[in-house]
């Protein structure tokens, strides 16, 4: 019996503390007194619903339970698409699809969060009317071709004006970019049948210069041919006339033999050539 009751006493003070323990785990686990910043966030601090100036980066926190909360917001790049309808200067209906990567300023996540709210409402809210606004302001200086020919000054313009609109709500836009345009059929066909035509007519421009350039390549050859024959006309003797002839000769003497029975000389007079040419050359 004595030793019993020691033994419930000796164990008493480790039984106390076990269950101290436990019940510690229990309240922390209900009250929370830290919190954990994950990578790629930022905590804003509220006591009593009211935001803190402080803004807890990532890692554990200690905080003090019921009295202090702490809401996450992500900081990360995002990527969001917006289709906004305008006009171009020459009226014509455009529809612009247009992918925004931005991020939060994360030393000012809490007073975007205080003006603002999270990150669905920003995009919401802030984002959603901002890019419309600055497509239209945009698409309003350039007709429809200009909107395609010279698409990435509109797109320098639209990024330059996006950021400087969402830079005063603490939204950072990291690039813009122009996934598409989409005219009034009417247009598109308007469009496609403009560039047949130019096409048609380069391919024109190309064949008639092509058949001039052959043409000048004929006058010069025969104007090539024609200075031959001059030269050669003014080179002809009688002497290398009389040479080439014993030159081609093959040293057979003509069948036919004269009256007398002499054979005849080999003679070639260049005047008696030159009167056999027709009257037109």
């Amino acid at each position: 019996m004595h030793s019993t009751r020691r033994n419930i006493e000796r164990n008493f003070p480790f039984g106390f503390y076990l269950g101290g323990g436990v019940m510690v785990l229990i309240l922390a686990f209900i009250f929370r007194p830290f919190t954990i910043v994950n990578a790629g966030e930022r905590g804003v601090v509220m006591q009593f619903g009211k935001v803190q100036d402080r803004v807890l980066d990532e890692g554990i926190h200690p905080i003090m339970p019921v009295v202090t909360s702490v809401r996450k917001l992500n900081v990360r790049v995002a990527k969001n698409s917006f289709k906004a309808d305008a006009a171009s200067r020459d009226l014509q209906k455009v529809t612009t699809e247009l992918a925004v990567n931005w991020h939060i300023d994360p030393t000012r996540i809490n007073k975007v969060f205080q003006k603002v709210g999270d990150n669905e409402q920003i995009v919401l809210g802030i984002m959603t009317p901002a890019v419309s606004e600055v497509l239209k302001a945009a698409t309003a200086k350039k007709t429809a071709e200009e909107i395609i020919t010279k698409r990435t000054e509109l797109k320098q313009e639209i990024d330059n004006d996006l950021k400087t609109r969402l830079a005063a709500y603490g939204v950072i836009v990291d690039d813009v970019s122009l996934v598409d345009f989409a005219f009034s059929p009417e247009f598109s066909r308007a469009i496609e049948a403009k560039q047949i035509a130019e096409q048609e007519a380069k391919q024109a421009e190309f064949i008639a210069k092509k058949a001039t350039q052959e043409a000048q390549a004929d006058i010069n050859r025969a104007k090539g041919q024609a200075e031959a024959q001059k030269l050669l006309r003014l080179t002809l003797t009688p002497e290398l006339l009389q040479k080439q002839a014993i030159e081609k000769w093959d040293g057979h003497f003509p069948t036919v033999m004269g009256g007398n029975g002499s054979l005849p000389l080999i003679n070639i007079n260049p005047a008696n050539l030159n009167s056999q040419k027709p009257a037109n050359q």
